[in-house]
């Protein structure tokens, strides 16, 4: 076949001429002084420059170390393959069909491309297309460059089926790009395959580096939460975290559920603002310190002020949401503090949602901020939803238009906390690929009644008079005890720590005082109010004392006990009985 044929002319190529011997003239400077231009020195002639018809495009073709084919025809049919094409997929018989010949082509996905470059006229490529590259024909190659097309497409048959039966098959990533070509008014394309493995395996490294960073800050992320919740008596809680999709790294999302004592619970959920491990790190130090804050039964805003001060020293570049809320059965309430958190979200039994109004603080980190606490009714039959920005936040919205589409998901979300959990994130769109990681936690305070309302009762007694106070307390736990049908034992030690705790109370509070007993389905609960805001200590008396062993024998005869500052002034101590099964 005549090669020259399919030469490409391309505009503005030729030369009109081999070199040029004419001589370009300076005009001399003219003013008050006139000055000789210096002699132009003679030009270099240029010879023997040769033309682009001169060039041999098969050479050219057959030494690029790009694959290149040559198909003519609307069947497609080979035309010419170049050295690296024939020591990648072996040669191919010329004016055979490319579909039947070479299956390469098949494999990269490029027969509607041909096709569609014959009918439009324009060139078109893609990029980073996978195939078979045989590793036994790049060596037979070289032997075979100038035997008959016929004999070696043979040959290359048979290393090909042996290759597959040896496993030597390579991979290789090609970048292809096809030309539509004139021949004789014959339509053609030119294929040109540039080898891109390097770059594509490089960024598929690249792509697992990301992938095994992003698996190690989920993992340490998920470790660093709850494994399981706490369940208190009188709440049922369930929570969800999500993190965000593929292209999203991980975020500091982050939720907690904590028993105080004395039937109190403390519901924790947060952000740190930022990306990947030291996000995730410096979540499972908030967390950390949020439970060991949360152990001093301090009110939720000096909570958050502790914190605030903690995160600033963790990281300065880094700053953190948060809303910590404790709930008290004796209240039905929840008292929260913000700093700078989305606002709770509390459904009434009836289905309205009341959202928390009080304002909020800046977030953690920030420094010089007085936070505050505020609250909204949890009476029985409520659900509360505490979540982070990634359940409400779109890029296309306002964030406060989310927050109303939870509202109105909430309205009907009914069943289990789980429940509730799964239909919010399902009614946001929140998916598998979302851009954002998600914390959602959910509490009940369920409405009991029949034979569950009887394992929750309360007894109070107001603790009016002086030393006498005693023996009336005494025989009034001795009362709700027994009408509450305890074992024998467990009413005598619950009436001894009755005694211990009010006891202490006369010597070292000042009125009003106050005596409360409340069981739940697990455990006995005793709490004394007074007055004072001095907190009792457990301390070692000697034999010679006569008091101070009162807070010792209830931390003994106790499964815990603990105390408190209340909110108005004053403080409460309390203590626990395990129920038995």
């Amino acid at each position: 076949m005549n090669f020259t044929r399919w030469s490409a002319r391309l505009p503005g190529t030729q030369r009109r001429a081999a070199a040029r011997t004419g001589r370009g003239s300076v005009p001399a400077a003219r003013g008050e002084y006139e000055q000789q231009p210096e002699p132009e020195p003679d030009p270099v002639p240029v010879t023997d420059v040769p033309a682009l018809e001169d060039l041999s495009v098969r050479e050219i073709l057959g030494g690029l170390p790009a694959l290149v084919a040559l198909l003519y025809g609307p069947e497609h049919r080979v035309a010419y393959v170049n050295e690296a094409y024939a020591a990648a997929f072996g040669p191919r018989p010329l004016g055979a069909t490319a579909a039947e010949s070479c299956p390469e082509l098949a494999e990269l996905g490029l027969f509607p491309l041909l096709d569609q470059v014959l009918r439009s006229g324009k060139p078109r490529t893609v990029k980073s297309r996978k195939v078979q590259v045989r590793g036994r024909q790049k060596e037979r190659a070289k032997d075979h460059g100038k035997e008959r097309a016929k004999d070696q497409a043979k040959d290359w048959a048979k290393d090909q089926a042996k290759d597959q039966t040896e496993g030597a098959a390579q991979e290789g990533s090609y970048t292809v790009t096809c030309t539509p070509v004139d021949c004789q008014g014959s339509g053609g394309v030119l294929v040109f395959a540039a080898d891109v493995t390097d770059h594509a395996e490089a960024a598929e490294r690249l792509r697992t580096s990301e992938r095994r960073h992003r698996q190690t800050a989920v993992t340490l992320q998920r470790s660093l939460l709850p494994q399981e919740l706490e369940q208190p008596d009188d709440l049922r809680v369930a929570a969800t975290y999500q993190p965000g999709g593929e292209d999203a790294a991980v975020g500091g999302d982050w939720y907690d559920v904590i028993t105080l004592g004395a039937g109190r619970t403390a519901l924790v959920i947060g952000d740190v603002m930022g990306r990947g491990v030291r996000a995730a790190a410096v979540m499972g130090q908030l967390r950390t310190a949020v439970r060991a804050y949360a152990r001093l039964d301090l009110p939720p805003h000096e909570v958050l002020q502790l914190l605030d001060g903690l995160a600033a020293e963790i990281d300065a570049s880094q700053i953190a949401t948060c809303v910590y809320a404790v709930h008290d059965p004796n209240e039905g309430r929840l008292v929260y503090a913000s700093a700078g958190h989305l606002p709770i979200l509390v459904r009434a039994e009836d289905g309205s949602v009341q959202r928390a109004a009080d304002p909020t603080g800046p977030p953690l980190g920030t420094g010089g901020w007085l936070h505050s606490s505020g609250s909204i009714p949890l009476p029985p039959g409520s659900t509360a939803v505490l979540y982070t920005d990634g359940l409400v936040e779109r890029r296309d919205e306002d964030i406060d238009e989310g927050v109303a589409s939870l509202e109105r998901a909430l309205s009907g979300a009914k069943g289990s906390p789980q429940v509730v959990c799964d239909r919010l994130i399902r009614s946001q769109g929140v998916a598998a690929d979302h851009d954002d990681d998600v914390a959602v936690l959910v509490l009940q305070h369920p409405a009991r009644t029949g034979p569950d309302a009887e394992l929750f009762h309360n007894a109070a007694l107001d603790l009016l008079g002086g030393i006498e106070a005693a023996p009336r307390a005494r025989a009034f736990a001795m009362g709700v005890l027994a009408s509450w049908r305890f074992p024998v034992e467990l009413r005598d030690l619950g009436v001894l720590a009755t005694s211990e705790l009010v006891a202490n109370s006369l010597q070292h509070g000042t009125p009003p005082m106050r005596l409360r007993l409340r069981r739940t389905d697990r455990r006995l609960i005793i709490e004394v109010t007074d007055g004072d805001d001095h907190l009792p200590r457990r301390r070692r008396a000697e034999p010679a004392d006569e008091a101070g062993r009162g807070i010792s024998i209830v931390a003994t005869i106790a499964s815990s006990w603990g105390s408190r500052r209340t909110p108005g002034g004053g403080k409460a101590v309390w203590c626990e009985f395990a129920l038995p099964h």
